[in-house]
């Protein structure tokens, strides 16, 4: 059980904190099933009302100067920090984070967010451009033209996030949305909202206006759908399904929106003839040991020279069978549960289908024996596959690795790119030169090479049905605003 137990949650719109019309849900621990805590449901009418809360806000917002918006950016970074140790365990209750996960990887990173965007607030983000020479025609006198691109902020900004990493997923939007100028409407996933509600709470008391920010929640889709057709929303940043993706995207067109969706991954880690099979199992393993795979920057494919396959297979068995699953609770516990009995069948589905399409099964972590309750899967290895196996080629979102073979440089590649994803891949070789070759061919926002590790300050996002847009650092910035140019005689 969760201290949010005996809680109650509301709604945050245009300043005000109001129930649910639609009544509350239950929010369960995936670890034990118990009971966490109620969270309101928003009625449709309850979403217009934040949209239009948020419209409203906006003209206000976007004149206040930037160093007063880094100012309450700053004020929400220390309120986080304060909170740090009662956010870990209702994160982890409510996610089923592990402990390292959820005290390292959750908070932390959310807190980090708040600080960097409050100093790239303050920053000048515009572009002045030298004066250019235009000679005269009908439409106007020449002469030296001056000019400037000036970034304005979008406008309000609904922020819907996955149920992954909801706080640090919504810091990384509503952050550098509201460093920007923007007024946001949060809209956490049905799973896990109440660390999303905590953040409304302490962004209302560090003092940011009323309707800069709100809060929604709810298990029916159709208020968040109503966020995305509304015309008092300029923009949807959404992290999540492919699937959803494609649904905001045909919601928005009528009105234009803006659009940042992170979407869906299927990373394909290429392991070259040449490469270190200590390095390249140390990164699948994080498949298993990170989140349970529930992350869509994992390398679930493994893309072998067939003369090392048997060699990184007996790898990963061994690697797996030292990775125990358990409590999250529990410090010794390196793969706890999925979100939901739901994504649990889910998974067991994908492997079941891997198996009849014939892959080996060379481990199996389906309904772990020493766990009676909660909604775990260990992990799980499947080798023979093929690149057209449903297992293959589908997102599972689990800890569940796909082993393919290959004779030379090409053929990987293109079994790398043969999926409707390009979010993140990997190229392990002591060649590195020959790596980086490989990664500018894969059609994949981000190449990792010799290294499943990021750079909190590239560009964030993917290819293909993997994306649309980037975020991350100043990028992550620039994506919550309009370019405006301005242009005078010199």
């Amino acid at each position: 059980m969760s201290a949010a137990t005996a809680k109650t949650y509301r709604l945050l719109i245009g300043g005000e904190w109001v129930d649910g019309e639609a009544g509350t849900s239950p929010i369960i621990n995936p670890a034990d099933e118990s009971h966490v805590a109620d969270v309101p449901e928003a009625s449709v009418a309850q979403a217009e009302a934040a949209a239009r809360a948020a419209q409203e806000a906006f003209p206000a917002w976007a004149a206040t100067p930037a160093r007063e918006r880094a100012a309450l950016l700053h004020a929400a970074t220390e309120k986080l920090a304060e909170r740090r140790e009662s956010l870990i365990p209702t994160i982890i209750a409510e996610t089923g984070a592990t402990a390292q996960v959820g005290s390292k990887m959750q908070v932390p990173i959310a807190i980090t967010r708040f600080s960097e965007y409050a100093d790239l607030a303050i920053r000048d983000h515009d572009v002045p451009l030298p004066p250019s020479p235009v000679p005269s025609t009908p439409l106007a006198a020449g002469g030296l033209i001056g000019a400037l691109v000036a970034r304005q902020p979008v406008g309000a900004v609904a922020t819907i996030s996955p149920y992954n990493f909801p706080l640090v997923n919504q810091a990384g939007k509503v952050a550098p949305a509201l460093a920007a100028g923007c007024t946001v409407v949060m809209k956490p996933a049905p799973q896990d909202p109440i660390a999303v509600i905590e953040l409304a709470e302490i962004l209302d008391e560090v003092g940011f206006p009323p309707g800069v920010v709100n809060v929604i929640t709810s298990v029916d889709p159709a208020p968040a759908a109503a966020l995305s057709s509304s015309r008092d929303i300029d923009m949807v940043s959404f992290t999540g399904s492919t699937g959803v993706g494609e649904m905001i995207y045909e919601a928005g067109a009528p009105t234009m929106k803006r659009l940042l969706l992170e979407l869906g991954g299927k990373g394909a880690a290429i392991v070259r003839e040449d490469a270190d099979i200590a390095t390249a199992t140390a990164a699948l393993a994080s498949v298993w040991g990170f989140h349970s795979g529930q992350i869509c920057t994992a390398p679930t494919r493994a893309i072998v020279h067939a003369s090392r396959v048997d060699e990184l297979v007996g790898a990963l068995q061994f690697a797996a069978g030292k990775m125990q699953v358990g409590l999250p609770t529990d410090n010794a516990t390196v793969v706890g549960p999925v979100i939901s009995g739901a994504q649990r069948g889910r998974i067991e589905g994908y492997i079941e289908s891997g198996a009849s399409e014939g892959a080996t099964v060379v481990v199996d972590g389906r309904r772990p024996e020493h766990m009676e309750s909660g909604f775990y899967v260990g992990p799980t290895l499947l080798a023979d596959c093929r690149p057209d196996m449903t297992a293959v080629q589908e997102e599972i979102f689990g800890p569940v690795i796909s082993v393919l073979t290959f004779d030379d440089d090409d053929e990987a590649v293109s079994i790398a790119n043969g999926t409707d994803f390009g979010l993140y891949d990997y190229v392990f070789s002591a060649d590195t030169g020959k790596a980086y070759e490989m990664g500018r061919r894969l059609r994949s926002g981000n190449v990792g090479i010799n290294t499943a590790q990021r750079n909190p300050k590239t560009a964030f996002g993917g290819f293909k049905k993997s994306g649309v847009g980037r975020d991350g650092a100043e990028f992550g910035l620039h994506a919550y605003t309009e370019m405006q140019s301005i242009v005078w005689p010199a």
